[in-house]
């Protein structure tokens, strides 16, 4: 496997963005931003997420950098609080003078902090928000994170194939900017599907009893529950719905698609649909390394929220290695969004570009993700790739 971790780090080799050796002394960190949530209930993702950055970011600096310079990533924990991601923003971008930012975590946050770097004209590069609108904010706003707008449908289609769905009831969180998104999304899928929605039921963070929710769609007469939740809310939603007896399948957005639904909701974790454009058991050769990487070093599987910001670092990579880095920062801010939405990367993630979208009055904005989703179900604690 050392013959192929080389191969496989050869296209930045070839690009001329990673130096044989540190070169001069004169040459300087990188200092790239990472406001992610560390603590709270989003930490679920924001622990992952920050373990896939210090893989990719290990990598390349064992390499030997970016052209003779080493990443030096910032942590701030925005603990999935808008408020606190908005501080850390203008920590990273006014005080420690960050070349670009990664984060953050959720979409509530990237609605409320993006604006702060597309104002300072710093690109912001989101790895697992996927509401829809973070991208019309700015030119400066980037995501790899597959929005819920395209993994949906897919997820949908798939799930009706394999378990002959008629009828659907929905439960969505109605406080938060990313599962109302996922509702959103859901709903347009499913009339154009036609399938009938029996009932539409709501919650709130932070909730822990679902019962009367459930027993209203149990009693509802549909065969499966559209879920748009974070994982939080989300696996207590599945432990309560199978002790209720609803054993039907339950297809989730992205916040449903972690490894940590196998043991938050333990014996209860079967029959969920998610689609992302990762899955644990592609095996493309990218995918593999990366899996073996990540289980070497951390010692656990990784998820979809580690994958996405593992090729995010070395996305952000290429770009930087196409940049001439000076004395004057906002030059470097400028040429870096400038080269950003030209990289290719095929990584865990499998083959991925950038394309533009759309803001207010049909402006080109930011850039979304151009990758196809692959749809798994979860079966005695795995998830199983379905087509």
């Amino acid at each position: 496997m050392a013959s192929f971790r080389s191969n496989f780090m050869r296209p930045l080799l070839a690009a001329g963005l990673i130096a044989g050796a540190l070169g001069s002394a004169a040459a300087a960190d990188i200092k790239i931003g990472v406001a992610e949530a560390l603590s709270g209930p989003a930490g679920q993702y924001g622990q992952s997420i920050k373990n896939g950055f210090v893989l990719a970011a290990d990598e390349i600096n064992a390499a030997g950098g970016i052209n003779g310079n080493k990443l030096q990533l910032l942590f701030e924990d925005e603990a999935g609080k808008k408020e606190q991601a908005i501080d850390v923003f203008k920590k990273l971008i006014f005080q420690d003078k960050v070349l670009m930012l990664f984060g953050p975590t959720l979409s509530n946050s990237a609605q409320a902090a993006d604006p702060i770097a597309q104002g300072a004209k710093v690109v912001v590069f989101g790895t697992s928000n996927t509401a829809d609108g973070i991208t019309s904010i700015g030119d400066y706003v980037f995501r790899n994170s597959v929005t819920e707008a395209d993994v949906l449908p897919e997820t949908l289609r798939v799930a009706i194939k394999h378990t002959g769905i008629k009828k659907v009831a929905v439960m969505y969180g109605n406080d938060d900017v990313f599962t109302k998104s996922g509702y959103d999304n859901f709903k347009k899928a499913l009339e154009k599907l036609n399938i009938p929605v029996t009932t539409t039921e709501t919650f709130a963070k932070g909730d822990v009893d679902f019962k009367a929710q459930l027993t209203k769609i149990k009693g509802s007469g549909a065969d499966a529950i559209v879920l748009s939740a974070l994982i939080a809310e989300g696996a207590p939603i599945m432990v309560q719905a199978r002790q209720l007896g609803i054993d039907w399948p339950v297809i989730g957005g992205n916040g449903m698609n972690s490894v940590k639904i196998f043991d938050l909701a333990k014996g209860a974790s079967d029959n969920l649909w998610v689609g992302s454009p990762w899955a644990l058991g592609n095996d493309t050769k990218e995918n593999l390394a990366f899996i073996e990487a990540y289980k070497k070093k951390f010692g656990a599987a990784p998820d979809q929220f580690a994958a996405q910001s593992y090729d995010a670092m070395h996305i952000a990579a290429q770009a930087i290695g196409k940049i001439k880095l000076g004395g004057d920062l906002e030059a470097n801010r400028k040429a870096l969004r400038d080269a950003l939405p030209n990289v290719s990367w095929t990584g865990a993630t499998g083959p991925f570009k950038f394309h533009q979208a759309t803001g207010r009055g049909g402006k080109p904005a930011g850039y979304d993700a151009d990758q196809a989703a692959i749809v798994s179900v979860t079966k005695g604690g795995k998830y199983i790739i379905e087509k």
